[in-house]
């Protein structure tokens, strides 16, 4: 539930009541009643306040599925998704996030790689919604492939930590960035053998929102790269350096192409293509900037905190 706090109680009710009719879905094909685990920062006492906004965003949930309510206070994202897991007793958990919101077909499409044994994660197909000049922008240029036409880029994907499942063994290791686990969790599944099952179980996820966030997203995006070369890269600080500068010349001609590629895709008048092209090479320079800064020591490897102003 983390991601609520930049999205409004509307939007949240949105993904629930699909979430809902996904669970209606399965449920008639004979699969178990679910749990749904609502793993959220706040104490006990804000459970209660969370559940009666539940049930009045989606009340049909409730007639589908057995709801609990998880506290993890103070914790982050991954923290909160690990919280979870201890709640459930089925060998499959399923992630979403409350900014999501699940299309049809997506918990069949999530559940079918598992009658495989042999499966231990799928991974699901997660794309951003837009609606006005910088939402499209951030689709274009957004760390998740385009709504159509991007097979290629979403093979790529890490972990969307807001659109997998694993058997139930599986949890998000420990780390000071903002969205370096899903990676490391990557890794470390490849290292023991096993690979990551992509499934085309779509979800859309609410763009992100203001300028202040755009800032503070690219600079947290620069140092979670230099967190995740430092841990599977190199460790040595030129190499670090090196690395922020190759990224960056990267990513500026990723986010040229892509912005070329796809902007009529997103109904992108042809007079804002180059402005969005220049919000995008802004966004990875200034990702440059987080990268380089962390790997030269101007700033510390401090733990990232969603900011409060993501709400706003």
């Amino acid at each position: 539930m983390e991601n609520a706090r930049s999205v409004d109680l509307e939007e949240v009710s949105v993904g629930l009541t699909a979430l809902a009719r996904e669970i209606g879905a399965v449920s008639s094909l004979g699969f178990a009643r679910p749990q749904v685990v609502f793993s959220h920062g706040g104490d006990d006492a804000d459970t209660l306040l969370l559940r009666s906004n539940i049930a009045s965003a989606a009340s049909q949930l409730e007639q589908v599925a057995d709801l609990i309510f998880a506290a993890c206070p103070g914790r982050r994202y991954y923290d909160l998704k690990n919280n979870g897991i201890p709640a459930t007793d089925s060998d499959v958990v399923i992630f979403t996030d409350s900014d999501t919101v699940v299309e049809s077909g997506w918990l069949s499409a999530m559940l079918g790689p598992f009658q495989d044994p042999a499966t231990v994660a799928v991974n699901g197909y997660t794309y951003l919604y837009y609606d006005d000049f910088m939402s499209r922008t951030f689709a274009l240029i957004w760390f998740f492939p385009m709504a159509q036409k991007d097979t290629r880029f979403a093979l790529k994907r890490a972990i969307n930590a807001n659109n997998v499942a694993f058997r139930r063994d599986r949890i998000f290791p420990e780390n000071n960035g903002f969205k370096v686990s899903c990676t490391l969790l990557m890794r470390a599944l490849e290292r023991d053998g096993h690979k990551l099952v992509s499934a085309n179980a779509r979800v859309y996820h609410h763009p992100p929102r203001g300028w202040r966030f755009f800032r503070w997203r690219a600079l947290v995006t620069g140092r979670d790269a230099d967190r995740k070369f430092r841990e599977l890269g190199s460790s040595h600080r030129g190499r670090r350096i090196a690395k922020s500068l190759s990224r960056w010349l990267t990513m500026s001609w990723r986010t040229a192409r892509r912005v070329v590629r796809h902007a009529r895709q997103t109904g992108m008048p042809v007079w804002q293509i180059p402005m969005s092209l220049l919000v995008g090479l802004a966004f990875y320079s200034l990702a440059f900037w987080g990268q380089f800064s962390l790997a030269v020591g101007l700033v510390h490897d401090e733990i990232e905190v969603l900011p409060d102003f993501a709400g706003e």
